[in-house]
């Protein structure tokens, strides 16, 4: 995310209250995980490798709410949808993938410029390690812009 926006949500307010001038609440969890305070102190991850690598890592294995897929468990199939997810087009593969990890920012918007290029770079990087992209499945599989986020920032969108 884009470091010099300001990212403050009411639903964490009271458990990870937005720091005045410093941006990106959802750094909280995170940086309660990893022992360090990035709530206050995003930049951390800018000025340390290996820090910017852990929450990586963490955001890739840590469901963002109970109940809820990691996007590890989507991308290496261990996650099996249930009749909710089934209802809102969410399917095993790396659409789901994406709505794990952006949500609405990028899913359930038909096919917007930003899933486009998360696609495209999949696909790159397939290429580099000589995986042919035949083996990604179909579009269907590939895109999230039918699916219902997991998380909406919506309280009006179907939640699974």
């Amino acid at each position: 995310m884009n470091s010099s926006s300001y990212y403050c949500d009411e639903q964490y307010k009271s458990t990870y209250p937005c720091t005045p001038g410093v941006a990106n609440y959802n750094y909280g969890e995170a940086g309660r995980a990893l022992k360090v305070d990035l709530l206050n102190h995003p930049e951390y991850i800018e000025q340390n490798a290996t820090l910017a690598f852990k929450v990586a890592i963490w955001r890739w294995m840590t469901p963002v709410k109970k109940h809820q897929p990691s996007a590890h468990d989507v991308f290496i199939g261990h996650w099996k949808p249930t009749k909710n997810d089934t209802l809102a087009k969410r399917v095993p593969g790396f659409g789901t993938t994406m709505n794990v990890l952006y949500g609405d920012l990028v899913c359930g918007q038909d096919n917007n410029e930003f899933m486009n290029n998360i696609i495209s770079h999949y696909f790159y990087y397939l290429d580099l390690m000589g995986v042919g992209q035949e083996e990604a499945g179909p579009h269907e599989l590939l895109s999230c812009s039918q699916q219902v986020s997991f998380n909406p920032s919506s309280s009006t969108s179907l939640n699974g």
